[in-house]
């Protein structure tokens, strides 16, 4: 049974560049489409070149915003890696990649990661879904400027965090200090082997004031209970807290999804906090608007989560406003703040929790 599609094309225009990605305008037999090449793993491609396609998710209308991904790049197929470095990721498949995690021997951090022995409170804030960081790094700086952010990301979604233009733009802004990449994701500062290590790292050698937590661009939801990738926010809230650090929930919340399970807090956020995580955690919430909070507080009751955790209430919300000084905008599911502000108002409400309580 074939897994995936293949597809020869034709590189006609490269659309846009970085360091790692490149977006390239390709032929695929008569017609126009779109692909990621991702430089580190494929080579710089360039306008004439041919090249092989996984068309899978297109095909399935599953793709990210309908753009193939470049499997190799046939008039340049050889290339040699760079010296140093064992761990691989993305084991055991053909694109398995090797890169120096700050973990193994080798490493110049080797010996301060040894010397570890607790977070010491550190605030460890965990969210489902990629979007949410763009309102927590803005709200965190705008509230606590001189404290510095390290952002983790897990391999629940997306594997390069070369795909997020949310976290090249937030570094170039200084909106978030430093990047790690986890399990088989890969593209951060920094190599971690898991998100036990990942932490480890951000509070013994980065020093950070707080992490974030959180998979790259993408999610999977199966309409099952148990079934969505943000149900490994449980494990790392309790990785967080067995550390010794302060775990802190993002809950997910909408008041615009039409699906009725995701309808004021989302039953995702149910799953993990009453059937998943065996930590007892800060769970900001975040709304000031009388009857959604009702809504809210209805819930929270109803389903235990009252008794099971801690409760924060936050009482002033800036988050259009710190999103807005730095010239920050995101989407979630398509909606940006005016369509969804309760959603982004979680992830702040975070943010906001760290600078009255914490710091």
């Amino acid at each position: 049974m074939d897994m995936l599609s293949k597809k020869l094309a034709v590189v006609k225009s490269v659309i846009g560049e970085s360091d790692e990605m490149q977006e390239l305008a390709v032929l695929v037999g008569d017609k126009d489409e779109k692909a990621i090449s991702y430089i580190p793993l494929t080579g710089r491609a360039k306008p004439g070149q041919s090249v092989l396609l996984n068309t899978t998710a297109v095909e399935l209308s599953l793709g990210t915003g309908g753009f193939h991904f470049v499997i190799a790049n046939l008039d340049e197929p050889e290339s040699s890696m760079t010296p140093g470095g064992h761990i691989m990721k993305l084991r055991y498949t053909p694109y398995q990649i090797k890169c120096m995690a700050v973990e193994e021997q080798d490493s110049k951090y080797h010996e301060q990661m040894q010397l570890f022995e607790s977070l010491e409170k550190l605030p460890v804030v965990v969210g489902t879904l990629h979007s949410q960081l763009v309102p927590f790094a803005c709200t965190a700086k705008s509230l606590m400027p001189a404290k510095s952010i390290t952002y983790i990301m897990t391999d629940g979604a997306a594997l390069p965090m070369y795909l997020s233009k949310n976290v090249k733009e937030l570094k170039s802004k200084g909106l978030i200090d430093h990047t790690i990449t986890c399990g088989n994701s890969f593209g951060g500062d920094y190599e971690c082997v898991n998100v036990y290590s990942a932490m480890i790292f951000a509070k013994q050698v980065l020093m950070s004031d707080m992490i974030f937590i959180c998979m790259g661009p993408g999610i999977v939801g199966t309409g099952t209970k148990y079934g969505f990738t943000g149900i490994e926010q449980a494990y790392i809230l309790d990785a967080a807290g067995r550390l010794g650090g302060t775990p802190i929930a993002v809950p997910r919340v909408s008041f615009a999804d039409k699906r009725q399970r995701h309808t004021g807090i989302s039953h995702h956020t149910v799953t993990v906090l009453r059937d998943a995580v065996c930590s007892r955690v800060v769970v900001p919430v975040n709304v000031q608007d009388g009857e959604k909070l009702a809504v809210l507080e209805k819930q929270l009751m109803e389903s235990g989560l009252l008794e099971l955790h801690e409760i924060y209430m936050v009482k002033s919300d800036s988050t259009k406003a710190s999103m807005d000084e730095f010239g920050m905008k995101v989407k979630s599911m398509g909606r940006g703040y005016d369509e969804d502000e309760e959603f982004f108002k979680s992830s702040s409400g975070a943010a906001s929790y760290i600078a009255e309580v914490l710091l």
